[in-house]
């Protein structure tokens, strides 16, 4: 995929065999969640699994450098007695980023749905024709 600007280069993330070259992410390993990118001829198509995250726990965001999905979950599991035995929380963050070459970030959407997040980001326009530019 000739679209995507590495970054972490030389710190791989260990998540997997090879390193993840193309995106950054931070939180511990067992809270990362997954993402795929894909390049079509008008921009790129980013989908991370969330299940059973809300929308009010995600957090996009883009600037002229990176697209950063991050999750931000706090999970209350109680027992409901005065005198209990058991009582867990979890509060967790995780944040995943990925740069997308002649991404135009300005024009990102993005849906939830079934626990997957889509996020469409188009690519800038490029000059179709060769222009002679005149030199004074």
């Amino acid at each position: 995929m000739t679209g995507i600007i590495p970054i972490n280069y030389n710190m791989p993330n260990f998540s997997s065999f090879f390193g993840d070259r193309w995106m950054q992410s931070s939180g511990g390993s067992r809270d990362v969640f997954k993402i795929d990118v894909k390049e079509t001829n008008g921009g790129y198509i980013v989908e991370a699994d969330l299940p059973g995250v809300k929308k009010s726990e995600i957090d996009l965001k883009a600037d002229e450098k990176m697209l950063t999905i991050s999750v931000n979950r706090e999970e209350d599991i109680n027992e409901e007695n005065d005198n209990y035995v058991y009582r867990e929380r979890k509060a967790s963050s995780t944040s995943r980023g990925v740069r997308l070459a002649g991404a135009n970030y300005s024009e990102v959407h993005a849906s939830l749905e079934d626990g997957v997040l889509t996020v469409t980001v188009p690519k800038k326009e490029k000059l179709s024709d060769v222009r002679k530019i005149e030199i004074q």
